[in-house]
């Protein structure tokens, strides 16, 4: 009986691992196939940067550079896995009257690992979007270095930022 138990819980698991796969291609194959710096999503213009590009914003008076990806635990794409993975993103921010500061932002919220796909600075909410290339089985993510694109969004924030 607990054998039952158990394999109907993995069956679950990788279920959920294909459902959380499938919502995330679309994303995939959206920016690759972008060559544009700035495209609208839901009326949010989506800023994308390349792997060491730097750039300042003249809209939210800051400067904003991608230094690489920390950490990509993603499911390569063409691998069942019980964990979807999260890819984390190191950006530079500096606003006209700042000092500089490195935001880590995930392709996901776990506040329980300290991933945050959002934070605040300088009165905006940076958040990150997208993260490409997607990993596969052969290359691995160490093969891609030097070689991500990320899509990123900067509203003006509701909360009151301790952030500055």
């Amino acid at each position: 009986m607990l054998y039952k138990a158990i394999i109907l819980s993995a069956g679950l698991l990788l279920i959920n691992c294909k459902t959380q796969k499938g919502a995330q291609l679309p994303l995939k194959e959206h920016v690759e196939n972008s060559g544009n710096q700035i495209r609208d999503l839901n009326n949010e213009s989506v800023i994308y940067f390349n792997e060491g590009e730097n750039r300042f914003l003249d809209k939210y008076q800051m400067n904003v550079t991608f230094k690489g990806i920390s950490e990509d635990s993603r499911c390569p794409k063409d691998v069942n896995c019980v964990w979807a993975g999260v890819a984390v993103a190191e950006l530079e921010v500096i606003g006209t009257t700042t000092r500089p500061m490195t935001l880590s932002l995930a392709t996901l919220d776990n506040k329980g690992r300290n991933y945050n796909q959002s934070a605040d600075f300088n009165g905006y909410t940076i958040t990150l979007i997208e993260v490409n290339p997607y990993p596969g089985s052969v290359e691995g993510s160490k093969d891609l270095k030097g070689k991500y694109k990320v899509g990123i969004t900067i509203k003006k924030s509701d909360r009151v930022s301790t952030m500055k």
